[in-house]
């Protein structure tokens, strides 16, 4: 028999539009997968013919998540152009920031994005809270939020929803699903730890409100250096930001480790978890500096899942191509000679599996054409995954003795192989050992600012641009969801063209020129789903990489052109 199209769309708890297609065959197991962003947006063209520094500005607005990170990028992008080397006190409060921004974000994605993938919010009813608070022990000598009075709220809490047959953010879930593999105790145990991640995002928050003004959207970062030197200055202030830093570590330590460490014992036979990345080639960008010269993460390039040998990054190997994204221009190019001309083809009519497993007419992407508005980077012709795993793989790789250690008390506190880091569970790991490695050594940057404001006050390099000199430039980093890069060419003192390659794209990104896939199809195909009418198993992989579609696509019409029309219904899910 034909393969089945089963369709899976909108992908929820993410940043933005993602529909993910597959075909299963009769066992259920997918044999292809397709991945598409079905939302236009964006911000390249709009940056075009504007001074240089109100480049970093309007980036921000790529994403409301990722504010920092591409605010930051569109700064230091300019300022490499310029040749503009900041001070230490400006790039050590950006350092700062930035922590504060991965914990944060870290933190969301593993409670509030990804961590229904794993917890069966309705099977902690039948939890007991005296066993569930004597469980929390055996992965934390000090649990957060998991005595046994707390867990007795919290299974009220929930109950109280379910009774009113409202379960609030925990509605339309897949509650009972089969891959789920925890006991009630630990579902009880990591639903306490949701509920307690709400309060403590909002610190993390707090600390890049600090040095940024407001969070989201910061505005402390100016090109040259950082505006924020009163609050640099401030031993409250700087008190502050050091009390609330210490709140997040004890999360970090307490819950955020000790929930992961649960979940890759619970989780180790669970295929959906364990199934080996489809990519096995892994990049990152040396990121988050300490002192005058040191990095907490490494840059590398790592082949084939070897961790014998890491490669340098060469940034003229990196491309962007459209064979299968709706744009005009299809030949790879080089992101400073990158084009955004949309050729929008729409979809197919097909018969697929509804939400019921039944056959129903359906509008399909067309995978022979194009199908996505992401288009498909490429490091010398290769598909790479990005992210927290990359970054972790090659510091790791490269025998960083602040990141070996973590990775290594993960494994042995989990039992698995290292072969275990190269899945979704290693990806969801990796998170995690950012958070810890930030949380141990963040601090080294705090400290060497404190002393460095002893004897420097300086947060600003002057600069001056020559309208009649062309410069180019980029920024290139890792950032919450991977690496990161934006590239510049100015000219007549504004923007000549602009380019964002960002973490989700080289992840998220449709089938290339060569027939290869990237990480988010690669990853999918070979896995078998229990019921097609309840694919946790392809959102339990999805989420593992945290997409962030609103940065992957960040193109604008300015025409006006209609590309799609979309109908929401406002009285959908409210209630009297």
């Amino acid at each position: 028999m034909a393969n089945k199209r089963v369709i899976v769309d909108p992908i929820t708890r993410i940043e933005g539009h993602l529909r993910i297609e597959v075909e299963i065959d009769d066992n259920n197991v997918i044999q292809k997968a397709y991945s598409s962003s079905t939302l236009w947006r964006g911000l390249e063209t709009i940056v075009k013919n504007r001074d240089p520094r109100d480049a970093g500005f309007l980036m921000q607005r790529i994403c409301g998540v990722c504010t920092f990170s591409h605010y930051r990028a569109g700064i230091e992008a300019v300022e490499d152009a310029l040749g503009i080397v900041p001070p230490l006190n400006a790039k050590l409060t950006r350092s700062l920031m930035n922590m504060s921004l991965f914990m944060h974000d870290h933190v969301v994605h593993f409670y509030h994005l990804h961590g229904l993938d794993w917890v069966d919010v309705v099977a902690a009813l039948d939890a007991d809270p005296e066993k569930a608070a004597k469980e929390a022990f055996k992965y934390s000598e000090a649990p957060i939020a998991t005595g046994e009075n707390d867990l007795i709220k919290v299974k009220k809490r929930v109950k109280e929803f379910v009774d009113r047959g409202q379960l609030g953010p925990f509605a339309n879930a897949y509650w009972g699903h089969k891959t789920y593999r925890f006991t009630p105790e630990q579902n009880l145990i990591l639903l306490a730890h949701y509920l307690k991640a709400l309060e403590v995002q909002r610190d993390l928050a707090k600390l890049m409100a600090m040095f940024g003004g407001k969070q989201p959207h910061p505005q402390s970062l100016t090109v040259g250096g950082v505006t924020c030197i009163m609050d640099l200055l401030d031993p409250s202030r700087m008190g502050e930001y050091l009390t609330l830093f210490k709140k997040g570590v004890d999360f970090v330590e307490n819950a955020y480790q000790a929930d992961v460490i649960m979940a890759g014992i619970v989780f180790k036979d669970e295929p959906s978890v364990t199934q080996q990345a489809g990519v096995m080639n892994f990049m990152a960008h040396k990121e988050m500096q300490l002192n005058r010269s040191e990095f907490l993460f490494d840059s590398g390039i790592i082949y084939e899942g070897d961790l014998s040998k890491v490669f340098d990054i060469n940034e003229d190997l990196i491309t962007e191509e459209a064979t299968h994204s709706w744009y005009a221009d299809d030949e790879p190019l080089h992101p400073y000679d990158g084009k955004t001309n949309p050729e929008y083809t729409g979809f197919r009519d097909m018969d697929t599996i509804g939400a019921d497993g039944t056959e129903v007419h359906s509008k399909v992407i067309d995978e022979k054409g194009k199908y996505s508005w992401i288009k498909s980077p490429r490091y010398d012709n290769k598909p790479m995954e990005v992210g927290p795993l990359a970054c972790i793989l090659i510091s790791y790789a490269k025998g960083n003795e602040r990141i070996v250690p973590l990775v290594d008390d993960f494994l042995a506190k989990t039992g698995l192989p290292k072969a275990a880091l190269f899945t979704a569970l290693g990806r969801t790991a990796a998170r995690m050992i950012q958070a810890r490695a930030i949380a141990k050594y963040g601090l080294e940057a705090f400290n060497t600012l404190i002393e460095n404001l002893k004897v420097d006050q300086d947060t600003y390099t002057s600069y001056k641009i020559d309208k009649n000199l062309e410069y180019k430039g980029r920024f290139i980093g890792d950032v919450p969801r991977g690496m990161l890069s934006h590239w510049i060419r100015i000219k007549n003192g504004v923007v000549e063209n602009y380019q964002a390659v960002v973490p989700s794209t080289w992840n998220a990104g449709p089938i290339d020129a060569l027939g290869q896939v990237g990480p988010y199809e690669a990853n999918l195909i070979g896995l078998k789903v229990a019921d097609v009418s309840q694919p946790l198993e392809i959102i339990r992989i999805i989420h593992s990489f945290d997409p962030c579609i609103a940065c992957a696509v960040h193109v604008m019409d300015k025409k006006g052109t209609d590309l799609g029309t979309y109908r929401v219904d406002p009285n959908y899910g409210t209630s009297c």
